[in-house]
C-alpha cells in the first residue's frame, strides 16, 4: 500500500476514536483497517486476563474464534510475543505450534504453511494483550514497513485506552455499583457469550435489575442458561459478597421439601437426629435461587409465600419464627400463568415471584451466537482431550446455525462434547488439527426452515387426536417422548432421564403429572 493510502486508513481509524461506538465494533474496524495497510489474510486482537488470552475481535478467522480462550502456558508462540517488546515473526517452518491452526478461513491444504506476526500491546505501561497477523503466503511480511507497523500499534493502544476511558465514565453513576458492574463486565458477561440483539437485551435487563432488591422470575426453555443468569444477577448485586444458595425444587423429595427450605428441629420427624438450618437461613443476607419453582407442592407454596411476605420462616417442629434477610430469584421452564389457571400454582405466590420477570432467549433466537458458543465448547473439549486443535468445517458451522436447537445451549454443549470425543478417537489425533464435519455432529434431524416445523425432532403418532389447545398438544408430545425413552431403556427411569436431559426426580414428577404409569409398563411393552 502506498504511503498516502496508509495515511488515509490511519486517519479513518483515528476518527473512530471520537465516536460513541461499542468497543467490539471499534476493535473490529481497527482490524479491518489493519488488513488494508498490511498484507495479511487474518488479524486478531486478544486481551490478557491473568494467564488467559481472550479474543475481542477477529477478521479472517473462523467465527467460533471469539468463543475460545487461549491459556498462555499452552501456547509458546503467545508466550514469546508477550515477553518481547518488539514484533515477533514466526516463519512458515517454525516448530512452535500455531494456536490458529484450523481457524484461518482458507482451504485445508494452506492452513499449515503461512507467515505469522505478533505484537505485544501495553496500556499505561502494563501488558494488555496481543495483536496478531497471519498471511497464507510465506514471506508476506518481508515488505512490511516497520515505521507504519509501530504507528498502527500505537493507534491500537490508543483505541484501547479510549475504550477503557469510555467504559469507566459510563460506570461512575454510582460508586457502589461501579465495582459490582466492573466485576460483571470482566467475569460474568464473558460467560454469557453472544453478540446477538437478544443476548444484548438480556444483559441490559440484568444490569438494570441486579442492583435492586426486586424479586426476579427467570423464564425460558430447558437448557437456555437460567442458572447462569441467576448467578449474574447475584454477582452484580449488593449481596455479591454473601452466599448464593441454589435449590433445585424439582429434585427435592416431596416429603422433605419443607425441611430443606426452612430447616427442622431435633426430633421433628423420624431421622431428625439433630436440628438443621434450611436453605433460607443459609442464604441470610444473600440470595436464594429457587430453580424449577413450578414443581413445588401447593402445601409448600403457602409457606413460601409467608416467607416472601414478611421475611419469616419456621423450622419444622418449631413454634418460633426466624427472621431472614433474603433476596429471591426463581426460575421455571413452565408457563406459571397457565399453571395458576389450572390450579397447580398459587396466584398470590406467582405475583410475589414475578415482580421483575426476565425471559432468557432460546438458542434459535440468537442467530450466529451458536458459533461463539460452539467455539467455547470446542476449546474446553480440546483441552480436556489433550488435542492440538479442533475446528468446525464450514458445512458443520452452517448446520449449527440452521438447526432448531430444541435443547438449547445445553444440547449444543453435549453435542460438541460427543463430536470432539469421536473426532479425537484416532491414534494420531493429538498430533494434528481435527476437523469436525456434519457427520460427526449427528444432529438427528433436518435443519429448521420456513417450511420445516421445529417439532420435527420427534413426530407425534398419527393416532394422537387433535388437541384443543397448545398445552394439551405439548403434554401429549412430552408423554410420547418419555414413553419412547423408557422403552429404549427397558423402563430404567435414571437412564431415560439422562437421555432427556432431566433430573430423575423431575422425570418422576412429569410421569405423575402426565398420568403415565411407572417405567414398569414401558419395560413390559419392550419385552413383547
Amino acid at each position: 500500500m502506498t504511503t498516502s493510502s496508509a495515511t488515509e486508513v490511519f486517519l479513518a481509524v483515528s476518527a473512530e476514536l471520537s465516536r460513541e461506538t461499542p468497543a467490539h465494533e471499534r476493535f473490529q474496524r481497527l482490524l479491518q483497517g489493519l488488513r488494508q495497510v498490511f498484507p495479511c489474510d487474518a488479524a486478531a486482537l486478544l486481551q490478557l486476563q491473568e494467564s488467559t488470552l481472550i479474543p475481542l475481535a477477529a477478521d479472517g478467522l473462523s467465527p467460533d474464534t471469539l468463543g475460545r480462550r487461549f491459556e498462555v502456558d499452552e501456547h509458546p508462540r503467545f508466550s514469546r510475543i508477550l515477553l518481547s517488546h518488539e514484533p515477533v515473526r514466526f516463519a512458515a517452518d517454525s516448530p512452535l505450534p500455531d494456536p490458529y491452526d484450523g481457524l484461518i478461513n482458507a482451504p485445508p491444504e494452506q492452513l499449515h504453511v503461512h507467515d505469522c506476526l505478533g505484537i505485544a500491546l501495553h496500556v499505561d505501561e502494563r501488558p494488555w494483550g496481543v495483536l496478531t497477523l497471519d498471511a497464507l503466503e510465506p514471506g508476506s511480511f518481508d515488505r512490511i514497513d516497520a515505521q507504519e507497523l509501530r504507528a498502527f500499534v500505537r493507534l491500537t493502544e490508543a483505541s484501547i485506552k479510549i475504550s477503557n476511558l469510555i467504559a469507566r465514565l459510563q460506570q461512575r453513576v454510582d460508586q457502589s455499583q461501579q465495582m459490582a458492574r466492573a466485576l460483571l463486565d470482566e467475569l460474568g458477561q464473558q460467560s454469557l457469550l453472544g453478540q446477538s440483539r437478544a443476548i444484548q437485551a438480556l444483559r441490559s435487563e440484568i444490569d438494570m435489575v441486579a442492583p435492586s432488591e426486586l424479586t426476579v422470575l427467570i423464564t425460558g426453555e430447558t437448557g437456555v442458561g437460567k442458572e447462569l443468569v441467576a448467578r449474574q444477577l447475584h454477582a452484580a448485586s449488593a449481596r455479591a459478597n454473601a452466599p448464593l444458595i441454589y435449590v433445585n425444587c424439582a429434585a427435592l423429595p416431596e416429603s422433605l421439601v419443607e425441611s430443606e427450605l426452612f430447616g427442622h428441629t431435633r426430633g421433628a420427624f423420624s431421622g431428625a437426629a439433630q436440628s438443621r438450618a434450611g436453605r433460607f437461613e443459609l442464604a441470610h443476607r444473600g440470595t436464594l435461587f429457587l430453580d424449577e419453582v413450578g414443581e413445588l407442592p401447593l402445601a409448600v407454596q403457602a409457606k413460601l409465600l409467608r416467607a416472601l411476605q414478611n421475611g419469616e420462616i419456621q423450622r419444622v417442629g418449631s413454634d418460633h419464627p426466624h427472621h431472614v434477610d433474603v433476596r429471591i430469584i426463581a426460575a421455571t421452564n413452565r408457563d406459571l400463568q397457565q399453571e395458576v389457571a389450572r390450579g397447580l400454582f398459587r396466584a398470590d405466590l406467582y405475583h410475589r415471584l414475578s415482580v421483575y420477570p426476565i425471559r432468557v432467549p432460546n438458542l434459535r433466537e440468537r442467530g450466529r451466537d451458536v458459533l461463539l458458543l460452539a467455539g467455547h465448547f470446542l476449546e474446553q473439549n480440546r483441552r480436556r482431550l489433550g488435542l492440538r486443535g479442533l475446528r468446525l468445517e464450514p458445512a458443520a458451522r452452517e448446520l449449527l446455525v440452521q438447526y432448531s436447537w430444541p435443547g438449547n445451549v445445553r444440547e449444543l454443549e453435549h453435542l460438541i462434547g460427543r463430536a470432539a470425543l469421536k473426532a479425537g478417537a484416532s491414534d494420531d489425533a493429538r498430533r494434528r488439527v481435527i476437523s469436525i464435519g456434519p457427520a460427526l455432529l449427528d444432529l438427528g434431524q433436518q435443519p429448521a426452515t420456513s417450511d420445516t416445523p421445529i417439532s420435527n425432532a420427534a413426530t407425534i403418532d398419527a393416532s394422537t387426536p387433535a388437541s384443543p389447545n397448545l398445552r394439551a398438544a405439548t403434554e401429549a408430545f412430552q408423554a410420547q417422548l418419555i414413553e419412547q425413552a423408557l422403552l429404549r431403556h427397558s423402563g430404567n427411569r435414571a437412564a431415560a432421564a439422562r437421555e432427556l436431559g432431566l433430573d430423575r426426580a423431575n422425570l418422576s414428577r412429569l410421569l405423575k403429572r402426565l398420568g403415565l404409569t411407572a417405567g414398569d409398563q414401558a419395560a413390559k411393552r419392550s419385552s413383547r
